[in-house]
């Protein structure tokens, strides 16, 4: 009888994680499929091996200066050459994916919990707090981002955590919006008035069954985000708005370098070349995500 008694948990055990399994390797192989997003993973996968061993890459330190080789094209000592300041390009950008990939996941994750906690609110209570939440994200979806941004900037004070939390201010009302209408279909589904049916609390069926059923769109819309982030944060940093020097913000450069784009175009190539590669990165994955995890794309 003991034995018996012991084996039955282990077969539910089993059937629980096998359908996980499962939808894992289906996500896996239809998400490799897609070519794009393939190179999209390299492409961020580089970047953040850059940022996590960037000081056993970059040969010289962010802020070792010599003005005696300002300004120097790029070279077999440096290989993108050097700044005003003689700096070397390649290490401050090396450097740089930290600061902008930083940026790019905090501000994103700060969105998706806020946006996430209104957007169920509103969308699962209804009422009175719907109308308030959705008049608020309205309000903000009102101004362009960029410039809601430097509005909010301009009263914390310009620095790079400030830019941060401005980027993950004006990005609440998307992931809120898009829980919002999840959530309103979620709860009108078969499961969920079972569940509210038997006497399930509203926490429960919240955690059990609404928000797991609403993970695909943040995932993707989350994905998507970042890369909109790492460009508000340059957006910022190149109007002196966000990272402050000496800090090796690849929008900051652009900004510090603009004046030599003539004279010294590889000063302004390789940090905007930076931005280009991890946007398109990030863009390319949320396309493949997006196209792995919608039931209707994957025919």
């Amino acid at each position: 009888m003991p034995q018996a008694s012991q084996a039955q948990p282990e077969q539910s055990t089993v059937k629980d994680i096998s359908p996980t399994i499962m939808a894992i390797g289906e996500f896996w192989k239809a998400f490799r499929k897609n070519k794009p997003a393939i190179a999209g993973t390299f492409i961020v996968v580089f970047f953040i091996l850059l940022a996590i061993f960037a000081r056993f890459i970059a040969p010289q330190g962010i802020n070792d200066q010599n003005i005696g080789i300002r300004l120097q094209p790029p070279s077999a000592a440096h290989w993108f050459g050097t700044d005003d300041f003689g700096r070397d390009i390649f290490s401050r950008i090396v450097f740089g994916a930290r600061l902008s990939l930083r940026v790019g996941f905090l501000s994103v994750v700060g969105s998706i919990i806020a946006g996430t906690l209104l957007g169920v609110i509103a969308g699962y209570f209804g009422r009175f707090l719907d109308v308030v939440i959705s008049r608020i994200f309205d309000i903000l979806l009102a101004f362009p981002s960029i410039l809601l941004s430097i509005a909010i900037v301009a009263i914390l004070g310009p620095s790079l955590n400030n830019a941060l939390v401005a980027i993950a201010i004006v990005n609440i009302p998307v992931f809120g919006r898009l829980v919002r209408s999840r959530v309103l279909t979620v709860k009108e589904e078969e499961y969920v008035v079972a569940a509210r049916s038997i006497g399930m609390g509203d926490m429960r069926i919240i955690f059990h069954h609404v928000l797991p059923n609403s993970f695909a769109p943040i995932i993707v819309q989350g994905t998507l985000n970042i890369a909109t982030a790492i460009l508000d944060a340059a957006g910022l940093g190149f109007l002196g708005m966000g990272a402050q020097a000496p800090l090796p913000e690849w929008g900051k450069m652009l900004s510090d370098s603009r004046e030599y784009i003539q004279n010294a175009p590889w000063t302004v190539l390789f940090p905007g070349l930076a931005i280009v590669l991890v946007v398109v990165g990030f863009n390319l994955i949320g396309d493949g995500l997006r196209d792995a995890l919608d039931p209707r794309m994957k025919n």
